[in-house]
């Protein structure tokens, strides 16, 4: 399943369950912007569970939701779904796109870690 099969309240689900690891319907109507009704969450949960985005536990008399994949899997390929859509399916284009934004400074340390980073990747030949 993709980001694309998912409403923008799906969405926002999705962000307070990775936010938090695990969260119950309470919990994520709670950190919710403008949240819909209790029983609106609990349809989305249900459509979430069904799409295999979420799966649940039981905990006494409610529900814990945690994802099916895990945050870093997610984040590669929402990464990579960008890439793809915004520059082309150029790591090159959206890297520059990034450091040279204007909201994204980056200090020393994070400097270095990016450094190293391509250093790597020059000793495997990527």
């Amino acid at each position: 399943m993709t980001q694309e099969s998912l409403s923008r309240r799906e969405r926002q689900i999705m962000d307070v369950v990775y936010r938090r690891g695990e969260a119950t319907a309470a919990q994520i109507l709670a950190e919710m912007p403008d949240p819909p009704s209790y029983s609106a969450i609990r349809a989305l949960l249900r459509i979430l569970v069904d799409k295999k985005h979420l799966q649940h536990r039981e905990d006494g008399p409610r529900y814990v939701y945690s994802p099916t994949v895990p945050r870093q899997k997610a984040r590669a390929r929402a990464l990579a779904r960008v890439v793809d859509t915004f520059f082309d399916g150029s790591a090159l284009s959206a890297a520059s796109a990034l450091l040279g934004s204007s909201q994204q400074k980056l200090d020393k340390h994070e400097l270095d870690e990016l450094s190293a980073l391509i250093d790597a990747a020059r000793k495997r030949g990527s």
